[in-house]
């Protein structure tokens, strides 16, 4: 992961989390990011947000978990055939991960990218 990729603001947000939650989403955050250059990270909404031509994903970390939201997620949803996305909100899904082995890179990464592409149309 290169660092000119990641800001200072989700670095703290980072380092303010517990130790196994950090991990998680030290983790995300590099999958994100690793799943294309074109991704920009940025800080909003007291979390991290990834866009490309607009909002693509978010990491939300709480004491147990960190989820990792999808912001068209509702759309998302005929491509996730592992049924991981959670939510009843009128647009965004998330998918909960409470433990390392939880994350799914080949899964997840393809969720970013399709979720990339409906922000090309």
């Amino acid at each position: 992961m290169e660092k000119t990729r990641t800001i200072e603001p989700v670095d703290q947000y980072i380092l303010n989390l517990p130790e196994d939650i950090q991990n998680i989403t030290k983790a995300l955050r590099r999958m994100i990011l690793d799943a294309s250059p074109n991704l920009v990270e940025e800080y909003k909404w007291s979390m991290p947000n990834y866009t490309y031509n607009g909002l693509v994903c978010y990491l939300q970390a709480s004491k147990k978990h960190v989820n990792l939201g999808f912001h068209r997620g509702i759309e998302l949803q005929e491509h996730d055939t592992d049924q991981l996305l959670r939510g009843s909100g009128k647009g965004m899904r998330h998918i909960r991960i409470k433990k390392l082995d939880d994350i799914q890179p080949e899964v997840f990464t393809g969720l970013v990218k399709v979720a990339m592409e409906l922000n090309e149309k």
